[in-house]
């Protein structure tokens, strides 16, 4: 029998071009006519975020990569030059099938429903002219600053992401217009770029974008010149973080010092609006070296980010979704202290759809609690006004023993947790900056107690970030527990964290970045041996993304030995399915709806004895090998249950729910003739019957609707 090699480069999808592919996904949700329109007009806000955040960060390491002759192919066998002409194919096409969106259905829906974008300030009405003239004048005019390039003036600085005017000029007293100077104006950012202009006489609103205003009036800016073309443009560096932390005598001062190189970074993307005069666009390629295939000709405003601005407008809740409020957690709706409990039993907590005041009353608790003697708690991302960071400032002052760890290098909000972490020192909290060259990603929070049958710990571990803001908006699990092995684990984390103190053995949790992968790689080989000897065999993984060669690798033996595999993969998906004799008991499933599906659980069925793990991994190389994660095991049956409950709802998912065909592609499921199942509106159905039941019953129950489909 041949040996089937499973890493093949033929067996795995490009991670850049699978993500490309989520976004693609994300961008389906705005073109969708079923959902509410100003739903849509965020949907088209967020892949233009994503696209962003995607060329600082993945498209700007192939060019470092490129840059430094590096040739090695990726898992699927595509070399850096190779993966960037791609990209560059299907991000032009993306960003097309974006504007084709927006000018084509959204414009027009928008105006149905009394709302006018207007698209260019020649399209103003007289009225609306005297009044963005006006405002040019009164709020515009003395906030900006022009920059003309010449022999005695070089060209200016552009920052990342800003927007910005380009124009050529020529002097007033020249009888030609051969003699033209470049100058640009940055449209500023610190004045709303959304204007609400005057309503017409039935009542109809419009609106109109800042630098339209600017480029209305751009003349009042250059008076000894005339303005012979103004077109706006905008720049995208390469902003991924170079440290070289073994160098770096003070991480805190090396990362500050590099987040300001983020402003001068290589340019790896040009947007200009396709109109733009060919004599000013050559001057922009030649001073930004940009090549054709990197400058996208924009057929609209640029950086539609703006929509999520617009969907903040007042007056328009008949074309938005019904705001969801989280529902108290059933087994917490009583006015016992929360360490009491706890003690109880462990608690499972889903969100958004149940509320996230648990994990904060838990640490706001432990700070005002006299027998509370520590707490330590891991921060990657949290809120701009965090209860959490005030929570752990007042247990300081208090005078409890509190540990922090602050991840620094979490990417784009390094300069918040620099202020976090200053702020917490000043407070009397013990502060660590992380493991060298690892990210710390895992989310656990530590309470030490003194109690009358001695030192008792509390821990709540979860898969999401401790941010409050967040948690309304993205899905994830936590348990609140005080289980004495789990405990005994959570300190050992906090000293490996503080004092590099590695434990050989863990109690319950599996930590990476030293002992995560291989455990993985065993669950999923105890399910091939089971399968291989005729026994029934299950995996189910729920994931934001997988492209561990090894992991998929393990998945395709598994597969073959005839394991029924079920991914549940939000974003990129390195694994391919539908592999003759490989990968056809694979399904891999992507559910992109109103919240962000971020939650990890992995479930093995481990020959009856049905293994459920949780936490803040995903199967990446950088989860597994240069990171710090938490997985846990979910031991508690009721709870088990529960997850068990969430997992089939997902894979019962029919309307959200896109499936990985063999090809790459995605398609959504036919739904004719079959009952719709939208998991997310589901669990906020689920959330609120809960809640309703247990106000009318009492506390100690589970409840399993009657109509939701059998485990």
């Amino acid at each position: 029998m041949e040996t089937v090699n499973y890493t093949n480069p033929e067996y795995f999808w490009n991670r850049e071009l699978s993500w490309i592919g989520f976004n693609e996904r994300v961008l389906s949700e705005a073109k969708d006519k079923s959902l509410p329109l100003f739903e849509r007009l965020k949907f088209l806000s967020i892949t233009a975020s994503n696209l962003d955040e995607f060329f600082m960060i993945r498209v700007a390491s192939l060019k470092d990569m490129v840059h430094a002759k590096y040739t090695k192919p990726d898992i699927a066998g595509m070399p850096p030059k190779e993966q960037l002409k791609e990209i560059s194919k299907r991000t032009q096409e993306l960003v097309a099938a974006q504007y084709n969106t927006y000018n084509r259905s959204l414009l027009p829906a928008l105006k149905k429903c009394g709302l006018s974008l207007i698209r260019e300030h020649e399209d103003l009405t007289k009225r609306q002219c005297a009044f963005a003239d006006q405002y040019f004048e009164d709020n515009v005019y003395p906030v900006l600053t022009p920059m003309a390039m010449d022999s005695a003036r070089p060209f200016p600085l552009i920052r990342n992401k800003t927007l910005n005017i380009g124009a050529l000029i020529s002097k007033k007293d020249k009888k030609g217009k051969d003699e033209l100077e470049f100058a640009t104006v940055q449209v500023p950012s610190v004045l709303p770029r959304i204007i609400r202009l005057p309503e017409d006489e039935k009542g109809n609103q419009a609106v109109i974008l800042l630098e339209e205003i600017i480029e209305r009036n751009i003349g009042k800016l250059f008076l000894n010149f005339d303005v012979v073309c103004a077109y706006p443009y905008r720049i995208m560096r390469n902003a991924d973080l170079t440290i070289d932390e073994d160098e770096a005598a003070d991480l805190l001062k090396e990362i500050q010092k590099q987040l300001k190189k983020r402003q001068w970074g290589e340019v790896i993307r040009l947007e200009v609006e396709d109109k733009m005069d060919e004599r000013l666009l050559k001057i922009l390629k030649a001073e930004f070296a940009i090549k054709d295939e990197d400058i996208f000709a924009i057929n609209g405003p640029l950086d539609l980010t703006f929509l999520m601005k617009l969907y903040g407008m007042d007056g328009f809740d008949e074309y938005k979704a019904p705001g969801y409020k989280p529902c108290p957690v059933p087994d917490m709706q009583t006015d016992e202290d929360i360490f009491t409990q706890i003690r109880r039993k462990d608690i499972f907590l889903h969100h958004p759809y149940m509320t996230f005041n648990p994990v904060v009353d838990f640490v706001r608790q432990a700070a005002k609690d006299p027998d509370v003697l520590a707490i330590k708690q891991t921060l990657y991302r949290v809120s701009g006004n965090s209860p959490i960071i005030a929570a752990l400032a007042l247990a300081a002052e208090n005078g409890k023993q509190v540990t922090v760890l602050v991840e620094l290098k979490a990417r784009f909000d390094e300069e918040n947790n620099i202020e976090w972490a200053k702020m917490l020192e000043k407070s009397g909290c013990h502060v660590i900056y992380g493991l060298l060259g690892l990210k710390t990603h895992s989310k656990i929070t530590l309470v030490v107690r003194r109690e009358e049958a001695g030192i008792r710990r509390y821990v709540h571990l979860g898969t999401g970030n401790y941010n409050d803001t967040t948690a309304k908006l993205y899905t994830d699990c936590g348990i609140l527990t005080c289980s004495a092995r789990i405990g005994e684990d959570a300190t050992a984390v906090f000293n490996m964290l503080s004092g590099y103190s590695e434990p050989k053995t863990w109690n319950k949790l599996v930590v990476a970045p030293i002992w995560m992968r291989d455990r993985f790689l065993h669950q999923i080989e105890m399910e091939r041996e089971n399968a291989a000897n005729g026994r029934p065999a299950h995996i189910i993984a729920k994931m934001n993304s997988l492209c561990d060669r090894d992991i998929i690798a393990a998945l395709y033996e598994a597969s073959a030995a005839g394991v029924k595999i079920d991914l549940i993969i939000r974003g990129i998906c390195c694994l391919k399915t539908g592999i003759p004799g490989v990968s056809e008991n694979i399904t891999v499933r992507s559910i992109i709806g109103t919240f962000l599906e971020h939650s990890r659980i992995f479930y093995f069925f481990s020959n009856g004895q049905e293994e459920i793990f949780m936490g803040s991994a995903d199967w990446m190389p950088r989860n597994l090998d240069k990171r710090v994660e938490i997985i846990f095991p979910v031991e508690d049956e009721k709870i088990k249950e529960e997850i068990k409950h969430i997992l089939q709802i997902q894979l019962d998912d029919n309307v959200k729910a896109h499936i990985l065909q063999p090809d790459g592609t995605y398609e959504k499921i036919d739904k004719r003739g079959k009952v719709l199942v939208n998991s997310q509106d589901y669990f906020c159905r689920e959330a609120e019957e809960k809640s309703k039941r247990t106000e009318e019953i009492g506390h100690d129950h589970i409840f399993i609707p009657a109509e939701a489909p059998e485990v």
